[in-house]
């Protein structure tokens, strides 16, 4: 892996990665979304409530995926200080928590018919409000120090004891007696209709497609702004020295 830490060579594998990420996240969606919200059939106890299933389930799959890669990625950097995995955790956190208000929102208006509340205090879904709340920590401690180095190591620090909260979130359903159902997969299989899982798997992949897209753009954005950053060090390292050469 210490060969992809080399800004070069990664972003040349990510451009050629991109246009294929872009594509396909246009296309999944253009597929997805009307078989997901149009043709799809209804649930037989929910209705058509059930369509927000198709936007608040890969969301929440996208939400605790994202956390996972800004966990290794921070454990990678502060191991082996590889600087590529830092920024690729920089990148992720704001995508990741999008996706995750994405699935606290779509949970809260599917709430409102089914359990006749926008909102309960149940595991799974306090413990994903935890992880959003981590997501804008690590966010904000990265940026909270004068030194960039030292925002970089705080916020990994935060990403790795915030990660203790996945496996909650994973199996807090099976752990205590909340409202939420349970997960879509268990070791017996799909636990959701036949019918669901194409809109479904469409869905989830254009969500993951998606993230791989921004992800790219965001580490180019990433990048600029570090030989940028680096570039006006320089200069006030040189003026000191160009003065005193007067």
């Amino acid at each position: 892996m210490h060969k992809f830490a080399n800004p070069t060579q990664f972003m040349r594998i990510a451009n050629a990665i991109f246009p294929w990420a872009a594509g396909l996240t246009v296309i999944l969606f253009l597929v997805g979304l009307p078989i997901a919200l149009v043709t799809s059939p209804a649930d037989y106890q929910q209705g058509e409530t059930v369509r927000i299933f198709y936007l608040h389930v890969p969301a929440a799959y996208m939400g605790v995926m994202v956390y996972a890669i800004i966990a290794v990625n921070s454990a990678a950097y502060l191991i082996w200080r590889h600087p590529m995995a830092n920024l690729v955790a920089r990148a992720s956190a704001p995508v990741g928590a999008v996706f995750t208000a994405l699935c606290l929102i779509c949970g809260m208006l599917w709430g409102q018919p089914m359990w006749g509340t926008f909102w309960a205090w149940d595991a799974r879904l306090t413990s994903t409000l935890i992880m959003f709340f981590i997501y804008l920590g690590y966010m904000a401690l990265g940026d909270a120090f004068e030194d960039p180095e030292r925002g970089d190591r705080a916020a990994a620090i935060l990403a790795l004891v915030g990660s203790i909260n996945l496996p909650i979130i994973k199996f807090s359903v099976e752990w205590w007696n909340t409202l939420h159902q349970p997960s879509i997969t268990s070791m017996q299989g799909f636990s959701v209709d036949g019918s669901m899982l194409t809109p479904l798997f469409l869905m989830m992949g254009a969500y993951t497609t998606f993230y791989i897209s921004v992800l790219i753009l965001r580490l180019r954005g990433e990048l600029l702004a570090a030989k940028i950053r680096n570039a006006r060090m320089s200069q006030v390292a040189i003026s000191p020295a160009a003065q005193l050469a007067e």
